[in-house]
């Protein structure tokens, strides 16, 4: 049997999704078309819009249906970049993004771009004073709303008002927090002047049951914002290309499916992570909760397991058919030790020794007792020590 917990690399398609994605492809017509069937689909498609916008706490018209997280982010950023205020020339990045961040500010660092690095405390928090310390004069900045990796939940609120205050734009990654935590993308943005403070907000349709392909950027009414594909007028010209009704439909039920069971599942994916936590550390007293102990996403369980590799770790849990993930990116085949770690002020070995595991609305009891039925021995052969001891 399989227990998977990588739910936040990719949670399981919802049955009520795949059955609006398979109605929904099933009408004719191209949104952009004026004719009738053309104009029934613009219908179907619009209200997906509206039931999206909903829960997001924005207007219709700022939600730009987009392929995913990935792009969401390299919309909101690099359009953000392309129309800055003359003479802005700098990006204020935290130092443990996404990489869908972090890559894409690179890419534009190579256009010319200065980066302003904002520091995160030992939990992956980021600290608030040195963020808006870095935004007077920023072309633009951006941040996690939660942490993917150690769950953090970041205090957006304060970082969005310290943008509003800077005359800064703001773009926040919620892909990792969309279910999870609330999102108000009118609350956050409270009394930002236009085309400051909080600005754009990247989700993703997969983290919530909603097929993969499907995700959207929020992009506020005033915001200076510059398209990456061209070629027609659709969404405000900020994204051209037939739109995709099927997808939005499907993402549409999943949205409002996660947020009618959040705060419910909240409650029961925290009481199944924190057994889970506090089996692994009864089992590996020497293993160590990284990220806020309180203020972290649900169903996040970041470990470090000392003197133990992360991807010896990951493959002996595979074989005891237990899915989980590391906490480090593998670019090219090459496995790299985790910038999160490190720049929770973690060592270069602590960066290569961690685990993450996350939960969703399909783990159970059953999958927590698969990990802690196989952790004891798992570290032990992954570390060449005894159980709890470190080699």
């Amino acid at each position: 049997m399989q227990h998977y917990l990588d739910h936040a690399a990719t949670t399981p398609l919802r049955p009520e999704a795949r059955a609006a994605w398979l109605r929904a492809s099933e009408v004719v017509g191209n949104a952009s078309s004026t004719h009738g069937a053309g104009q029934g689909a613009r219908r179907l498609l619009e209200e997906s819009r509206e039931r999206i916008a909903a829960v997001l706490a924005c207007d219709p018209i700022e939600v730009v249906l987009t392929s995913g997280g990935t792009e969401s982010i390299n919309l909101g950023l690099q359009g953000l970049w392309s129309a800055r205020a003359e003479g802005a020339d700098a990006i204020v990045l935290p130092d443990a993004e996404h990489h869908a961040t972090m890559d894409t500010v690179e890419a534009l660092v190579a256009a010319g771009a200065l980066v302003r690095r904002a520091r995160v405390s030992p939990t992956a928090a980021i600290e608030v004073d040195d963020f808006a310390a870095q935004l007077p004069g920023a072309a633009l900045a951006t941040a996690l709303v939660a942490n993917n990796e150690a769950g953090t939940l970041n205090d957006v609120t304060a970082l969005s008002a310290a943008a509003a205050e800077a005359g800064t734009p703001l773009h926040l990654d919620a892909v990792a927090a969309l279910g999870h935590v609330p999102l108000s993308f009118r609350g956050l943005r409270g009394e930002a002047t236009a085309g400051t403070g909080l600005v754009a907000l990247s989700v993703a349709g997969h983290k919530i049951g909603a097929p993969v392909g499907v995700g959207a950027l929020v992009v506020s009414r005033t915001a200076r914002l510059s398209a990456l594909l061209h070629g027609g007028a659709q969404q405000r010209g900020l994204r051209a290309g037939t739109q995709d009704i099927a997808g939005a439909a499907a993402f549409a039920t999943a949205v409002e499916l996660a947020e009618s069971e959040r705060e419910a599942e909240h409650e029961r994916l925290s009481a199944l992570r924190d057994r889970l936590v506090s089996g692994i550390l009864s089992r590996v007293p020497v293993a160590e909760l990284l990220g806020e102990p309180v203020d972290r996403l649900p169903g996040n369980a970041h470990i470090l397991f000392p003197g133990a590799v992360g991807e010896s770790l990951l493959f002996l849990l595979d074989m005891h058919g237990v899915a989980a993930s590391t906490g480090s990116a593998c670019q090219a085949g090459v496995a790299e030790p985790s910038h999160v770690v490190t720049a929770m002020g973690r060592t270069e070995q602590d960066a290569r020794s961690v685990l993450r595991f996350s939960l969703g609305r399909t783990s159970s009891d059953a999958d927590v007792d698969a990990v802690l039925s196989a952790i004891e021995d798992v570290y032990a052969r992954a570390s060449g020590s005894g159980p709890g001891e470190r080699s």
